[in-house]
């Protein structure tokens, strides 16, 4: 049975943002010191753990000094809102050595997107903390980050983030898939990570509620894959609606010449999803675009096919 749903504190003026790299490391130091710098100009203060240099090819060094670190920023009063480096690769391996009995008792947002995926489904079925998909502290320095995204995360961890998930200011253009309107507790991330969630103990629950996934970097025919594997498991029967974020580079194009120009990624997603019986939107910005949308994951909300919104109905911090 699913926990209760537990919440983190909006970050006051000042406040301090503990980070943490729980996936991919750094590659230059600038990357860290461009992100602590954009938290400082508005006024907080940011605590790096001490593993944050840490560095082992493609991983920020090893399992448990992401779990040490992560820990002690749930456990640190000091610490308002804990945000990874970055994705990547590597987060799911940090699980085995979370306690989350003690995430539980400090409650706090974690924020980040991607390979966090693994970390948001593992602690929030775990705990039922809300988490925060957004972008790690790599994102708010960086400058192809746009304004919209990093503003939009600011004002999700002052204010709770309740209200109309934003659409992408520069193409506002969403789509229903199949109409209709639902409103349950809105689950998911990066797709490609919430199929490994899959035989763990960590599996992800999608019954009754509106399943979110976005990904990056996949053709038409893994997207395909993916899905066919999630209705093989059973990951599609009883959700109550489906949102279809932002999937980054994942249609046909002429670099990609390992399979002929069949179906588009819109067709597949028409394919496999509207079948299912229930709401579905496509084209927020909730991925690896330009911009993102931060939004709180664990929380109420309600997905209207028909007026082509989502809206997040309780805020995701108190």
């Amino acid at each position: 049975m699913r926990p209760s749903t537990i919440f983190g504190r909006r970050l006051p003026d000042g406040g301090t943002i503990g980070v943490a790299a729980p996936a991919g490391p750094y590659f230059n130091r600038s990357e860290v010191l461009r992100g602590v710098e954009w938290w400082e100009a508005r006024g907080y203060h940011v605590k790096l753990g001490e593993g944050i240099w840490d560095r082992d090819d493609y991983v920020a060094g090893d399992p448990k000094t992401w779990a040490r670190d992560l820990m002690a920023m749930f456990a640190d009063p000091e610490v308002d809102v804990i945000q990874v480096l970055h994705g990547g690769y590597g987060s799911s391996q940090t699980i085995p050595y979370l306690d989350f009995e003690v995430i539980a008792e400090n409650p706090k947002a974690l924020v980040g997107f991607s390979d966090i995926t693994s970390l948001h489904i593992a602690i929030g079925g775990r705990t039922g903390l809300v988490g925060i998909h957004a972008n790690g502290l790599h994102g708010m320095g960086s400058p192809e980050t746009s304004a919209f995204s990093k503003e939009r995360l600011l004002s999700v961890l002052r204010d709770g983030g309740a209200g109309e998930v934003p659409r992408d200011p520069d193409d506002p253009y969403v789509r229903a898939i199949r109409g209709g309107r639902v409103t349950a507790p809105l689950v998911g991330g990066n797709l490609w990570l919430v199929m490994q969630t899959l035989g763990t103990p960590w599996e992800i629950a999608g019954d009754g509620r509106i399943f979110f996934f976005e990904a990056v970097d996949h053709s038409p025919w893994e997207i395909d894959s993916i899905l066919t594997h999630l209705l093989h498991a059973g990951k599609l029967e009883g959700i109550a609606g489906l949102v279809v974020g932002e999937m980054a580079n994942c249609d046909w194009r002429e670099d990609r010449p390992e399979v002929p120009r069949t179906k588009s990624l819109e067709d597949v997603l028409e394919e496999k999803l509207e079948p299912l019986g229930v709401p579905v939107l496509y084209k927020l910005p909730l991925g690896h675009g330009k911009h993102l949308a931060a939004i709180p994951l664990g929380v109420t909300a309600t997905l209207d096919a028909d007026a082509l919104t989502l809206t997040i109905d309780e805020p995701g911090l108190r």
